[in-house]
């Protein structure tokens, strides 16, 4: 399974690199919005100095801010063109699906997004997305157990051999994560911060603290 990094941080791109954690990147506006970028064309630059920190089998999603079919269709065309690491992000929407159709057709990769429902992600697999990406937090933040549909897409997908990949988001937490590579999903996207919380464990801290204070003890006597 794959870690994507949520974020469009590009200090937080390299943090993730040094880590080996990093096998992509997923943007969305909100994200996009707190990096002090004031233009269409300073958005563009930024994704392209984000993809430029990107390897050749890594890749990273944009997300397309126009809800009008035509619209959606010009500003995903010029995303793609901006680089070939480039893949398209569409909301689970008629005209997001429309757009994907669109898209795929032209051998333009897309990720679908805001999918909360086993329905929505058979249409996007039907449409021909490159990836779908359900939200698993703010499913369990409804009462609504995220893992259940993201085990329910996978078995559907390899049912009908459909071709696109889970990208599991809005991961909360690390048995998130631990979880989603029990189902065997593609990949999992989330901040840095859940990652860096797999490695907390409280007897890890109280045998490394012992190790090095009996290290001390015997050396100091």
């Amino acid at each position: 399974m794959k870690f994507f990094i949520d974020t469009a941080n590009l200090k937080e791109i390299d943090e993730a690199r040094s880590l080996g954690m990093l096998d992509g990147i997923t943007t969305n506006p909100s994200l996009i919005s707190k990096e002090s970028l004031f233009s269409h064309k300073e958005i563009y630059e930024h994704y392209i100095a984000i993809c430029k920190r990107l390897k050749n089998d890594e890749n990273v999603s944009a997300e397309v801010i126009s809800t009008n079919y035509t619209d959606m269709i010009k500003e995903g065309e010029k995303l793609a063109l901006l680089h070939p690491k480039i893949v398209v992000k569409i909301p689970i929407t008629k005209n997001g699906i429309k757009t994907i159709k669109y898209l795929s057709n032209k051998k333009i990769k897309t990720n679908c997004t805001l999918i909360f429902s086993t329905g929505q992600a058979i249409l996007a697999a039907k449409a021909g997305a490159t990836y779908v990406s359900p939200f698993v937090g703010r499913l369990d933040d409804v009462s609504y157990n995220g893992l259940n549909l993201i085990q329910e897409i996978k078995s559907i997908y390899e049912n009908y051999c459909f071709e696109t990949k889970i990208l599991a988001a809005s991961i909360r937490h690390p048995l998130h994560i631990v979880e989603c590579f029990k189902i065997g999903v593609y990949a999992i996207t989330t901040p840095i911060n859940i990652i860096y919380s797999l490695l907390n464990h409280p007897l890890t801290n109280i045998g490394l603290d012992k190790f090095i204070k009996d290290f001390h003890k015997k050396i100091n006597n």
